[in-house]
């Protein structure tokens, strides 16, 4: 899901559009032969890269990939860095492009977010935009496992 395009750092607002954008073009490929429900997640790297993710399930539920997942693979695979801005859609498979709405990534996804955050990673929830700290407070992080 690599994408070869990146949108130019703007105002908060307009990096949100183009990520929603994203987002809800790469819901579109998602493997959702079970539930139906299309997720997409889009982000913003703090050297302007947008790295792309969607869910993928499986017949044994314990081993979907969520749409973060890939994401942070995607990430990964591109060299590193830290996440900025970011956005999740999810829906209803009929759903069309525009229709799918923001949601809020699960737990485990927001620690995985937490993991890949530049300081002033901002999410876009429902509410609107909220910091890694209002959405994960009090996060397990690697100053934790040191002695």
């Amino acid at each position: 899901m690599s994408t070869s395009h990146s949108p130019a750092q703007g105002t908060p607002g307009t990096e949100f559009d183009e990520l929603l954008s994203a987002a809800r073009e790469i819901a579109e490929r998602a493997y959702t032969p079970y539930s139906r429900f299309r997720v997409g997640a889009a982000a913003l790297t703090e050297d302007g890269r947008l790295v792309r993710g969607c869910n993928v399930e499986n017949a044994g539920y314990g081993v979907t990939l969520c749409a973060e997942c890939g994401l942070i693979s995607e990430l990964i695979a591109g060299g590193g860095g830290r996440l900025r801005r970011f956005v999740c859609v999810g829906g209803d498979e009929r759903l069309g492009r525009a229709e799918r709405a923001v949601v809020m990534p699960c737990g485990r996804c927001r620690q995985l977010l937490s993991e890949h955050a530049a300081a002033d990673l901002m999410i876009l929830t429902p509410e609107g935009p909220r910091s890694m700290d209002e959405v994960l407070p009090q996060a397990f992080g690697p100053d934790d496992l040191r002695p």
